[in-house]
């Protein structure tokens, strides 16, 4: 293992917000409406930029120089890597949606562990400081709060949840449900093709060679590949995002899938969905975070992994005020204790 290296385990703040249901503005563009410059503003203190962007008739994402960003009209996704202040876009978002006639009312941070955590700044220093920093930048409304440390058998392979609500009823969507995929150790062969060798098409070649593309022929792909290696990519398919981050480099390698499906859905998508994206890199250690109100959700997970030679090791779960449950599964190839 390396001393130090690229932080790429993430930081996942998720924001919800409501206003005036009489107002078409704000369910149809709401926090959509705020300015390219103020977002701007608001990822400088987190320290990073945006690298690309794509938008469609549900919301806009963007690539960022570590991970991602999503605006939907009521709710804001924010993804960031290495040793960005995450938490520090509370409290500036709240106020940009304010001024939009937006409040907020739900708030949820997730992370793994990091591999190097005493790289991390203020306030990533560890979880109990996040939390801390966390509910002083959030407004008293929100007086549902929950953190938890969801365990494995492998200290180094925790889930931290931190979630937040008001009482204005659920608003995380019931038949919604995101999955976070971590995966360390990948396969060094497959890892090497995130190094860019290509010109201004690399982006679109690496998703091609590497079969990301085929995980939702569907969906619109924003990618971005960095110099001298990593790569990014924002799936757009209707309504729903996806995600794929990666950090090939050797003794660090990390990659993170993550997606927005429906209860609703045929089942098999989801198993299918889980195997094409982590036969893209062949990991070592795979840990799925589950958020969903619904049980066929986290039981489709093993189905995905065990073809793939990936053993489960641990289970957790856990109850979070209005974001529903959340399941953590950690799997490791079956050749591997």
């Amino acid at each position: 293992m390396a001393v130090s290296g690229f932080e790429g385990f993430e930081k996942r703040l998720e924001l919800h917000f409501f206003g005036d249901d009489n107002d078409p503005t704000v369910t149809t563009m709401g926090l959509r409406l705020l300015d390219f410059e103020s977002l701007e503003n608001v990822l400088r203190v987190v320290q990073c930029t945006v690298v690309s962007a794509v938008g469609n008739h549900f919301f806009d994402a963007y690539v960022l120089s570590e991970s991602s960003l999503f605006v939907y009209p009521t709710k804001i996704i924010i993804k960031t890597c290495g040793t960005t202040q995450l938490l520090k876009s509370i409290r500036p978002l709240i106020h940009l949606a304010k001024n939009l006639g937006l409040t907020i009312c739900g708030c949820r941070y997730t992370r793994g562990t990091f591999i190097f955590p005493k790289s991390q700044p203020f306030p990533h220093i560890n979880f109990k400081q996040e939390v801390i920093y966390i509910e002083e930048n959030l407004p008293n409304n929100l007086c549902f709060r929950k953190a938890s440390v969801m365990p494995s058998k492998n200290p180094s392979y925790s889930w931290h949840v931190f979630s937040s609500a008001s009482d204005n009823g659920a608003h995380f969507s019931d038949g919604e449900f995101t999955v976070e995929v971590c995966m360390t150790e990948l396969d060094r062969v497959l890892a090497r093709k995130f190094f860019k060798t290509g010109g201004d098409s690399a982006a679109k070649e690496m998703t091609d060679l590497t079969g990301i593309g085929n995980i939702n022929p569907r969906a619109l792909i924003c990618d971005f590949v960095f110099d001298p290696c990593g790569y990014s990519m924002n799936g757009v398919d209707g309504d729903r995002y996806s995600t794929i981050h990666v950090t090939p480099e050797d003794g660090f390698s990390y990659a993170s899938f993550e997606y927005v499906g429906s209860v609703y859905d045929d089942q098999d998508d989801i198993v299918e969905t889980l195997k094409k994206a982590v036969q893209v890199f062949k990991p070592a250690t795979v840990s799925v975070s589950t958020t969903s109100h619904r049980r066929e959700v986290w039981t489709r997970v093993a189905h995905a992994m065990e073809p793939l030679g990936l053993k489960c090791r641990s289970f957790a779960m856990d109850e979070f005020p209005t974001a529903g449950t959340v399941v953590f599964q950690t799997f490791t190839a079956a050749r591997r204790k």
